[in-house]
C-alpha cells in the first residue's frame, strides 16, 4: 500500500472508531453506505467503503469524500490535510471522552472557569492519570 491509501485508510477508520451510532456501536461499512445514498444521493456501496478502510483503494472521488465526510460530521479537508486532521481529531477525542457522564460533569462545571483554572484543573487531572497509570489524555501529558 501506498502512503496516500494508509493515510485514508487510518483517517477512516478513525471515523468508525469514534463517531458512533446512537446506540454507542460501531456503524457497518453497509450503515454508512445505505445513509450516504438515501441522505446525499451519492452511490456508495458497503464493498467500497471496505476497500478504503483497509487501503485497497487509494484514489477515492471528491465526490465519494465529501460524502464520507459529511456522514461523519466533518470537513473533507480531514483525509488529506495533516493540520485540519489533527484539529479534527482533537475535537473528537473530547467527544469521545465526553461520552462518560462523569467527565461531561467535570465538562459542564469547568465551563466558565478562567484559562489559569483551567491549566489548573487539567494539572490535577493529568497527575491522578499517572497515579492511576492511565495514559496521557488527548492533550498529552503536561
Amino acid at each position: 500500500m501506498d502512503e496516500t491509501a494508509v493515510m485514508l485508510a487510518s483517517r477512516l477508520t478513525h471515523l468508525f472508531d469514534v463517531v458512533r451510532r446512537p446506540d454507542g456501536r460501531e456503524f457497518s461499512n453497509e450503515e454508512v453506505a445505505t445513509a450516504i445514498a438515501r441522505d446525499q444521493g451519492v452511490k456508495l456501496s458497503g464493498s467500497y467503503v471496505w476497500y478504503l478502510r483497509t487501503g485497497q483503494r487509494d484514489n477515492p472521488t471528491f465526490r465519494h469524500l465529501s460524502a464520507l465526510a459529511r456522514f461523519f460530521g466533518v470537513p473533507p479537508a480531514y483525509f488529506f490535510d495533516d493540520e485540519t486532521s489533527r484539529e479534527v481529531d482533537a475535537e473528537l477525542d473530547l467527544l469521545t471522552a465526553m461520552r462518560d457522564a462523569g467527565v461531561r460533569d467535570v465538562a459542564l462545571r469547568a465551563a466558565g472557569l478562567s484559562a489559569e483554572s483551567l491549566a489548573a484543573v487539567t494539572d490535577v487531572i493529568n497527575r491522578f492519570r499517572r497515579l492511576e497509570r492511565l495514559p496521557a489524555g488527548p492533550s498529552g501529558d503536561r
